[in-house]
């Protein structure tokens, strides 16, 4: 077949450099410890499985399309209106059904010079034009910055808080700022995928701002302390007008029959979560400590994962300690399509996985 007869994609689609997630295998090792994709090491709560087995699901049957059951669930935890709630084929499809659903071609979708890669990808799905703005020095986002970003065209401004991959946040004070100082008919989406991690004073994942504006969005999901990547469950709490909007867009059965009872179950065991929150509090302490004693250097991280930067020099850069680590079973996440090229960020993950990689590196750096 001649190549000018082939189906062509729309414009702007083959410009898209496509997500590529944290690689999950390690050649040559006996043992594979996957510390590149931010899962959590305790997994899923036991009263996942409980429920699992006690719903008999009849596969043959669809799903509810609104996802009733977990809805609810989400609304006793937090406190929220389930009217208000939207579930998701994890929160990268809520993230997608936003662009879809607000953006135009021509339209523009801010984000942060090193935040989430899905961001660009959904503005330029939808056919719409991104725009990255710098980040601190410390890679922090930059209010003021994004700001000098919003023109006449911007319809979205993504913000993760904390980051991914940095493990940087912005306080509270600096969210409602930006807020502050963004048009009305500028929807603000807050990516709080790893606020349950955050142990500071000065932080507010986004309930409070959604429920008191019509222009914020906040995105959460299941795959981080919850444990339960693998089913895909995401949630958005917004202005009832941006869920009405949003529903005519969604897919009628987005979220599978067993992702909604064990989203429910996962939800509801208070205890399972904060054993999960006391494990990073201990472990991240530890890996920095001993990664700062290496006179490697890592930014200050408030989620369950550590950015560790290597210095540029022949043997030593972050490529040649991906390739050592990852000899020995080790597999982190090279983030140079973040713009962070000298960099890997590590999970936290089990005692044994932390310990070998702290033991790795030492003998890489030695």
């Amino acid at each position: 077949m001649n190549s000018t007869d082939m189906p062509r994609p729309k414009p702007g689609v083959m410009d898209i450099a496509a997500y590529v997630p944290g690689r999950e295998t390690a050649h040559g090792a006996a043992k594979v410890y996957k510390l590149s994709s931010n899962e959590s090491p305790l997994g899923p709560s036991p009263k996942v499985a409980e429920a699992l087995a006690a719903r008999n699901a009849n596969l043959a049957l669809y799903p509810d399309g609104s996802a009733h059951l977990l809805r609810d669930a989400i609304s006793r935890a937090y406190g929220l209106n389930p009217g208000n709630i939207m579930c998701g084929n994890g929160s990268d499809e809520l993230l997608g059904l936003l662009c879809q659903t607000y953006l135009a071609p021509g339209d523009e979708g801010v984000f942060t010079q090193h935040g989430f890669l899905v961001y660009k990808i959904q503005i330029m799905a939808a056919g719409a034009v991104p725009v990255s703005v710098p980040d601190t020095d410390d890679l922090t986002a930059n209010v003021d910055n994004i700001l000098g970003a919003v023109t006449e065209r911007t319809k979205l401004v993504f913000l993760a808080n904390p980051n991914n991959p940095t493990g940087t946040y912005l306080p509270v004070s600096e969210v409602r700022r930006l807020h502050a100082g963004l048009p009305g008919h500028v929807i603000l989406v807050l990516d709080a995928a790893y606020a349950e991690y955050v142990r500071r004073n000065d932080y507010e994942a986004g309930v409070e701002l959604v429920s008191a504006n019509a222009n914020v969005v906040m995105t959460r999901t299941f795959s981080k302390i919850h444990g339960l990547a693998g089913l895909r469950i995401g949630w958005m709490y917004a202005h009832e007008a941006i869920i009405d909007a949003c529903n005519r867009v969604r897919g009628p059965f987005n979220v599978n029959a067993l992702a909604i009872t064990a989203g429910a179950a996962a939800i509801g065991d208070r205890a399972h979560i904060d054993r999960a929150v006391e494990h990073n509090e201990i472990w991240l302490g530890r890996v920095v400590e001993a990664v700062e004693a290496m006179g490697l250097s890592v930014t200050p991280s408030v989620g369950n994962f550590v950015l560790i930067h290597f210095p540029d020099t022949p043997c030593k850069t972050a490529a040649d300690a991906d390739e050592y680590l990852g000899a020995r079973g080790y597999v982190l996440r090279r983030v140079a399509g973040y713009g962070l090229p000298d960099a890997l960020r590590m999970t936290i993950g089990s005692e044994e996985a932390n310990l070998g990689v702290i033991d790795a590196l030492k003998s890489f750096m030695a």
